[in-house]
């Protein structure tokens, strides 16, 4: 990262902010606060309706061939979309516009001392890009034969030929949607990793920056690295299904295994650009609660980069049942497991800030260490599917879905809630209410446990997903784990019950919430420094920083933190 520019350059740029208008503000607005705010809460929009398909497609799988309330029966070619479309969504355009553009926007200027980003008007851009590819992916659902049915995996020829997919309509807009939403976070990215090299305060090196703004630029290092060739397979993709091509029709010389490599050459690495932005948040929040410094922060910053380049040699692990030559199997075996050891070195760096801290178990810690527990059984069961042996029997079994689950839940949603509950009180100048954030907490974390947990032991036994009536299949039915079935949609139902705590928590608080002061949790890094919520340029002076981002318990210190922008 390079050095920031001087204090003037920084006061012209604020010089250059004049009040808006009510509709400029809150709908035309370049400030990177109100742009956060729109992707959050378009992200909130379309989490509730993923979280709708998982309620219709896990009622089908308990209770086949009854009418499920509030959506009637499902069909197969339904229930096909609602998977498709519940997993596109949740990883497309809930973790990404939520944990990257969401927190990102809102953070990293306010984080370095910079007004706003360097470029706001491309920052506007890229929002409304996404926001249109929400849009064509919603209405996608509502088309000729409805939405598309080829599973977010996009593999062909199920997803390049609608005599297949039984959905021509729905899978051209959402290979649409997917390359505009990618064009977004591109135009996003950009904003993020040039702002953080040439906006910091004075004083701050790249050394002294947050751990979470690290993470969230290397991430979108990562997307802009790894998402050209998926880029050029949604284009191959669009020609085979609109203009009779054939880049992954084998009939006619085109190749379907191409399209996994170039999907999952991006795909892994999209898991760590979403993980990487979480796992920033929860080390903010347990230094803040444990109040202490962050273990070994160099240490985690070199093990973040290293985890983002491993990211790009482990692909070829989805594919060990495609038909790969078995000694490329090991190798990516090998790549697999060697991923885990950074990701392993980060986890205990975190157990060791813990350690011997003073901590509150507040609401955004109580997410921050959920994170931890729920990611490591994530991180354990992927090594089983990194073994090519083991992963020929579970590969396309519910203990996938599981382990995917146990990875990405953390990073999506609880990862996201440690951040929202932590930094509401500089987003809106209220408290949320603890304890009824203390009662979503548990009446999410609890229930998402008796969902997955049973899904790992059907998945053992061999049931297979992607079947929407296991009467269909006697064979794979397995009629004496049904119950299991049962157990994890009723734990979903006992999981989605309580939402409506957190909404009415995070919606109400904005009006009747008790008032938050400037640094409501006597935190170091430089956003707690201006006024809660931020004004328009964010600093009526510049800040200036003269240490790191995390120093509590200095010895010899009145209080129990030190400021980055105090003088000695």
């Amino acid at each position: 990262m390079a050095h920031a520019p001087h204090q003037e350059a920084h006061a012209s740029a604020h010089a250059a902010h004049p009040e808006e208008s009510f509709f400029k503000k809150y709908f035309l607005s370049t400030d990177h606060k109100i742009i956060a705010l729109q992707y959050m809460f378009t992200g909130m929009a379309l989490a509730m309706i993923g979280a709708f398909m998982a309620y219709v497609f896990r009622m089908q799988l308990a209770f086949p061939g009854r009418p499920v309330p509030g959506f009637g029966m499902v069909s197969p070619g339904q229930y096909n979309a609602l998977i498709t479309n519940h997993g596109s969504i949740m990883i497309f355009w809930v973790a990404m516009p939520v944990l990257i553009a969401g927190f990102g926007n809102f953070l990293i200027p306010l984080m370095i001392g910079a007004d706003d980003m360097v470029f706001p008007r491309i920052n506007r851009l890229s929002y409304q890009i996404f926001l249109l590819s929400a849009l064509v992916l919603v209405t996608s659902l509502f088309v000729q034969n409805g939405g598309f049915g080829g599973a977010w995996t996009a593999y062909p020829p199920l997803s390049a030929n609608g005599k297949y997919n039984l959905t021509p309509v729905g899978a051209t807009l959402w290979v649409l949607a997917v390359a505009l939403e990618f064009v977004a976070f591109l135009l996003g990215g950009i904003n993020f990793i040039v702002t953080s090299m040439n906006s910091r305060a004075k004083g701050m090196r790249a050394f002294d920056v947050p751990i979470v703004v690290w993470t969230i630029v290397i991430a979108s290092i990562l997307f802009m690295a790894s998402v050209g060739p998926l880029i050029a397979g949604a284009v191959m993709l669009l020609f085979d299904q609109t203009l009779g091509t054939s880049f992954f029709n084998p009939n006619r010389g085109g190749d379907p295994i191409l399209w996994q490599h170039l999907f999952w050459f991006f795909g892994h690495p999209e898991v760590y650009v979403v993980l990487l932005p979480a796992v920033g948040i929860v080390a903010e929040v347990m230094c803040v609660f444990a109040r202490k410094k962050l273990f070994a922060y160099k240490t985690v910053i070199f093990t973040l980069i290293a985890t983002g380049v491993l990211s790009f040699f482990v692909w070829a692990h989805h594919q060990f049942v495609a038909g790969i030559d078995p000694r490329m199997a090991n190798v990516f075996t090998v790549t697999t497991v060697l991923i885990s050891i950074p990701i392993a070195e980060m986890c205990f760096c975190y157990i060791a800030t813990l350690y011997g801290g003073s901590i509150t178990l507040s609401t955004p810690m109580l997410w921050a260490l959920a994170f931890v527990a729920e990611f490591l059984i994530g991180g354990v069961t992927g090594i089983y599917l990194g073994a090519s042996g083991l992963d020929i029997f579970f590969h396309d079994t519910y203990f996938v879905v599981a382990h995917f689950h146990y990875t990405f839940f953390p990073i999506a949603i609880i990862g996201t809630l440690a951040g929202i509950t932590f930094w509401y009180p500089k987003m809106f100048g209220r408290y949320l209410s603890d304890f009824w954030g203390k009662v979503h907490f548990w009446g999410t974390i609890i229930p998402f446990n008796g969902i997955f947990i049973p899904l790992f032991i059907t998945g053992a036994a061999g049931e297979h997903r992607r079947i929407y009536d296991y009467t269909h299949f006697p064979e794979l039915a397995t009629p004496e784990l049904h119950f299991l079935r049962v157990f994890a949609t009723v734990s979903l139902l006992v999981m989605l019950a309580f939402q409506p705590v957190f909404l009415i928590n995070f919606i109400g608080s904005m009006f009747r919430g008790k008032k938050a002061e400037r640094n409501p949790w006597r935190s170091t890094t430089l956003e707690w420094t201006t006024a809660s919520p931020p004004p328009h340029g964010n600093w009526t002076d510049y800040p200036q920083v003269y240490r790191g981002p995390y120093e509590y318990g200095v010895p010899g210190r009145a209080e129990d933190y030190w400021p980055q922008n105090l003088k000695d």
